[in-house]
């Protein structure tokens, strides 16, 4: 019995640290740079589930050049929405490739699923509009050491 308790009090800690997690902007991320055509790109990279479902969350500002760029480990369909997100962002839903699928405008604190048109392992936030101000669209190839060649 007191197995059990042990492990219900302790699953009840985790869940609670989840919660916990988003209520406040993380830390920043290591980052990796990526092209885009002539454009760098500071990528913060969220790789653990935790860093995944935390993002930008709570962040007010972010460079203009930087992202997030978000790394799974198979491919499925993507889905991103807002909760907590206090910055206008642009999702690319990235190929293994670094092939851009498709991209998403996304609004602040909006909970609307954005989702990728056919199974990624990549998606990349960056500030809203940044790739259309570029001419950054879909089938642009991204570079940069996540992507194979």
């Amino acid at each position: 019995m007191t197995y059990v308790k042990t492990a219900v009090f302790f699953s009840m800690i985790l869940a609670l640290s989840g919660a916990r997690a988003q209520d406040a902007a993380q830390p920043r991320l290591a980052t990796t740079p990526l092209t885009a055509g002539m454009h760098v790109i500071q990528a913060e990279l969220a790789i653990t589930p935790t860093q995944q479902m935390i993002g930008m969350m709570h962040r007010r500002t972010m460079g203009t050049n930087e992202g997030m760029l978000f790394v799974y480990e198979e491919p499925h369909k993507l889905c991103f929405w807002m909760r907590n997100t206090l910055i206008p962002l642009t999702i690319a839903f990235v190929a293994d490739d670094g092939r851009i699928v498709n991209t998403a405008d996304m609004k602040p604190l909006d909970e609307s699923s954005h989702c990728a048109d056919a199974p990624v392992r990549y998606a990349l936030e960056m500030n809203q509009g940044w790739f259309a101000k570029r001419g950054i669209k879909k089938g642009a190839r991204l570079r940069g050491a996540p992507f194979k060649p």
